[in-house]
């Protein structure tokens, strides 16, 4: 074959030059050639069984088969459907092709041929259509292995299946067809389905259309729902993929089978308590498709909020968030994953909607006499849980009840009622009686007595939540004060005061071993942080309680110029020092914006304060991926490692150095992003402002002011007004020059506040100077890198030079032999002539060589002749003696010799048809 011919030396060059590799190449070209140009039918299946063997094995064989088998092949599936044992053949064959070979030993860098004959069978749309016009065969077989085909095709070059498939008239009808056949049959449709659907609109709409949502929820009844095995798993997966952001099969869906079917999956059977690694995946899926309902549609949709508002309304009236209590809170002993889950699932579902937040807030949950607001069941579940994950989930409940619902959040607060000093520090366990409040509150100061202050710091995440953009709760709050765990110590504390004393606390917290452990504890500071922010924030009542005690603002001065804190607690320390400014209402000397801004002049610099915003503004929080960080759908090849989800964050947690807590993405989500770069600018401003300003009632008189002795009244005045106006003047001067520095010094920050500062004290001259002389030393070493690339580049050319000078005189000397072999073929020319025109003097030699050849050609053709005659007549003798044997044992010799003699005759056909 002249195709066979171009492609001999890919696999040498793939593979190696060896002669196993070119032998491969050449067995199956004969075995190709045996099957398109095979007389008997039984050789030419033989011929492609051995074809799908060696494909199967042989990297080498798979990449011969693609330079020339797939016009063979198709060609088989093309003409000769009546064949179904070749069409099987020929369709295995295909499997083998496009299906890796794990055990080949390869580079690093080596060709993959199943890739290049996935790619190669894919390009031909006719390719697709013929292999879909073959899943209305009756024979299994072939539906099996041609589903696995497309499925191969899908994986490597999905856009090109998709394509194809949208243009070929009722492709995507025949695989739904595939749904209610056999059952291996249709767990391998199921899959192509799934692969199919992740990312093509269109085909999700005809896949609708073609009833896929009825056959899903049968496969998932049949299967047994979340008991199922992975056939579950892919239902769900396919059912995720034909919801997600699209509003009109939500639609389709809620208005047409309703989310019965869906809700049933979530409901627990049998033995609850039994949660395999299959049916925790399968009621991460089903929990996947209610996050999907709730979220809608795509941001360009119209009605997507509509239709979000619809689903939550409609789920909550088919008991979802029931079985989701179950999972998330009552099911203890559910996996963690599921547990998350199913909480988050509950705050996706009450966001934004009244009437599931009042559903929410009156759920009970346990049995009679023991029961308890399901509110206080989920506080519980975040001041008890060892689980970082848990914690969070947990928490997005409550904000989610919380996110602009005064009317909850005023519900919660009137329930935060101090408890008498016995009951705070009674043990946790003991919270089961408490209203809400009164076991937030012990969750808050129970930490104190063993120095562990990670309850406290989740109780107090609660709170923030509470409290966020609520004035008059900020100022309930603020009245609660907490009784001295001594009480020599004095009378009660406020709430705040006791949160402050905490945060000083947690940046000396120790591990359990007694190492210091400020990395995995600054999450802690972040939270108390992020309460005391949120509480200050609008709130001039929470400001001046905060500044009644002196040694808060020390501290929070040390705190924003700690080198040793994260970028996140200076940051989140400098806008708490900052609404000290901005929501100072107070006029009292000592505690009012003026004195705040003083002191973090004086002790750390106003350069330095706002540079702690620029930090915090590039930090990983203010990250553009974050807000926006896509979901990871729950796939196979991520389903897999289920059980390791949580290790895996752990590590994370662990392995990071120098950077804050992972769970501060969760805290500081994007509202508190886009609020801290709110106020952010409003500080810059009223510090510009106040800086600016003089300071009020503070009045020097000084000693030339005073009437000299002798001097007129007229004189006094005339001196007095002069100095005055004089006075007037320097102010003015000042003034102006204080308001420009004061708002360059806001507006630009970072690297540039710095040379502010430096220009201030009046040494800008040398930073120049030494920003001039650093720019020349770069210079110069940049001079001096690109001399050394100068010198490489030309030794280089002269190298190239000279091997084209070395390669012109090689081809000079082939030049000159090959004109030396014309001139003496030239010569040979010229004596052939000469010899042929002698005469036939030498004819008579060459007759006589002739006839010797033949002679001794004849001779040995005898004296084989002989040998074989010797042999056959031994084997004669041992058939004879066989023959015998075969007849004393009963055994019919004519019909096993039946046949013999025509198939070993075919090799030697074929091979002098070779010949």
């Amino acid at each position: 074959m002249d195709l066979a011919s171009r492609y001999k030396g890919v696999v040498g060059l793939v593979f190696g030059n060896d002669n196993s590799a070119s032998n491969e190449d050449s067995y199956v070209e004969r075995l190709l050639d045996r099957i398109s140009n095979g007389v008997l039918a039984e050789d030419r299946r033989t011929a492609m069984a051995e074809l799908q063997s060696i494909v199967a094995e042989s990297n080498a064989a798979q990449l011969a088969f693609g330079a020339m088998g797939f016009p063979v092949v198709m060609g088989v599936l093309k003409e000769e459907r009546d064949d179904i044992e070749m069409i099987r053949g020929a369709l295995e064959t295909l499997v083998s092709a496009l299906t890796p070979i794990d055990h080949a030993k390869g580079t690093k860098n080596e060709v993959q041929p199943a890739l290049m004959n996935t790619d190669l069978l894919s390009r031909e749309a006719e390719n697709i259509s013929l292999l879909l016009s073959l899943l209305k065969e009756e024979d299994f077989y072939v539906r099996y292995y041609t589903l696995q085909i497309l499925t191969a095709l899908l994986t490597n070059s999905p856009n090109r299946l998709q394509e194809a498939i949208l243009t070929i008239p009722r492709g995507i009808t025949r695989l739904m067809d595939m749904l209610m056949d056999r059952e291996v049959i249709r767990n391998e449709a199921l899959l192509l389905l799934t692969y199919l659907t992740r990312e093509a609109e269109e085909i999700q709409k005809i896949v609708v259309f073609e009833g896929a949502f009825e056959k899903i929820f049968s496969i998932i009844k049949e299967e047994g729902g979340s008991e199922g095995g992975v056939v579950v798993q892919d239902c769900l997966e396919l059912l995720n993929n034909l919801l997600r952001k699209n509003n009109s099969n939500q639609i389709l869906l809620r208005e047409t089978m309703g989310f019965d079917p869906l809700i049933s999956i979530l409901k627990l059977r049998g033995n609850a308590y039994s949660f395999t690694q299959q049916k925790t995946i399968n009621l991460l899926s089903a929990l996947e498709t209610v996050n999907l309902l709730m979220m809608g549609g795509s941001e360009a949709e119209p009605g997507k909020d509509t239709n979000k508002l619809t689903n939550k309304t409609v789920l909550v009236q088919k008991k979802v968030l029931d079985y989701l209590l179950m999972l998330g809170v009552e099911s203890q002993w559910a996996p963690i994953a599921v547990r998350c889950k199913a909480l988050r699932c509950i705050g996706n579902l009450i966001a934004g909607h009244p009437k599931n937040l009042d559903a929410l807030a009156t759920k009970v949950l346990g049995e009679e006499p023991q029961v308890e607001p399901a509110l206080n069941s989920i506080l519980r579940i975040i001041l008890r849980t060892s689980s970082m994950q848990e914690f969070t989930a947990a928490d997005h409940v409550f904000k989610s009840f919380c996110e602009t619902n005064s009317d909850s959040q005023t519900m919660l607060a009137s329930t935060l009622i101090p408890q008498p000093h016995s009951m705070t520090n009674a043990p946790i366990e003991e919270d089961v009686n408490m209203s809400f409040g009164s076991m937030l509150l012990h969750g808050l100061t129970l930490s104190e007595s063993d120095g562990d202050l990670e309850t406290c710091c989740r109780a107090a995440s609660v709170l923030s939540h509470v409290l966020k953009d609520n004035i008059q709760c900020k100022e309930r709050v603020l009245r609660i004060e907490l009784e001295s765990p001594m009480s020599s110590l004095g009378a009660a504390e406020p709430l705040m005061h006791r949160m402050v004393k905490y945060l000083a606390l947690a940046s000396n917290m120790k591990n359990k071993d007694g190492k210091s452990s400020s990395t995995g504890n600054s999450y802690v500071q972040l939270i108390i942080l992020k309460l005391l922010v949120t509480w200050m924030a609008d709130c001039s009542t929470a400001v001046q309680c905060f500044l009644d005690s002196r040694p808060h603002l020390t501290y929070l001065l040390e705190l924003v110029s700690n080198p040793s804190a994260t970028v996140c607690i200076r940051g989140l320390a400098a806008v708490l020092l900052g609404e000290c400014v901005i929501y100072n209402k107070s006029s009292e000397s000592g505690k009012d914006a003026l004195t705040v801004v003083d002191a973090i002049s004086q002790k750390v610099g106003l350069a330095s304060y706002f540079l702690k915003f620029d930090e915090m503004m590039k930090s990983f929080i203010f990250s553009p991926a974050k807000p926006t960080e896509p979901h990871k759908p729950l796939t196979r090849s991520a389903a897999a490692s289920m059980e390791e989800i949580e290790d895996v964050e752990e590590q994370d947690s662990s392995d990071q150095k120098n950077e804050d807590h992972p769970i501060v993405s969760s805290i500081l989500d994007s509202s508190f992003v886009n609020f801290f770069k709110r106020v952010e600018t409003d500080i810059r401003e009223t510090i510009a402002e106040i800086y600016s300003r003089p300071k009020n009632e503070v009045a020097v008189v000084p000693a030339e002011l005073d009437q000299k002795g002798g001097e007129s009244d007229k004189d006094y005045i005339k001196r007095l007004k002069s100095f005055v106006e004089k006075q007037c003047s320097e102010i003015q001067n000042l003034l102006g020059r204080n308001a420009t520095l004061a708002e360059e010094l806001a507006k630009i920050g970072g690297n540039g506040s710095s040379q502010t500062e430096q220009r201030a004290s009046g040494g800008s001259e040398r930073v120049q100077a030494e920003t001039l002389r650093r720019d020349l030393q770069e210079a110069s070493q940049r001079i001096e890198m690109l001399k050394a690339d100068k010198a490489k580049i030309e030794s280089e050319a002269s190298m190239y030079q000279n091997l084209a000078g070395k390669m012109e005189s090689d081809l000079k000397s082939l030049s000159d032999a090959y004109n030396s072999l014309e001139q003496a073929n030239f010569h040979l020319e010229k004596e052939v002539k000469a010899l042929k025109d002698g005469g036939a003097s030498t004819v008579p030699d060459i007759e006589a060589i002739k006839e010797e050849a033949r002679e001794e050609a004849q001779k040995e053709s005898e004296a084989e002749l002989n040998d074989l005659l010797v042999c056959l007549g031994q084997e004669q003798s041992r058939v004879e003696k066989l023959t015998a044997r075969l007849l004393e044992l009963g055994e019919d010799v004519d019909k096993l010799l039946e046949g013999i003699g025509d198939d070993m005759g075919l090799p030697e056909d074929g091979e002098e048809e070779e010949d």
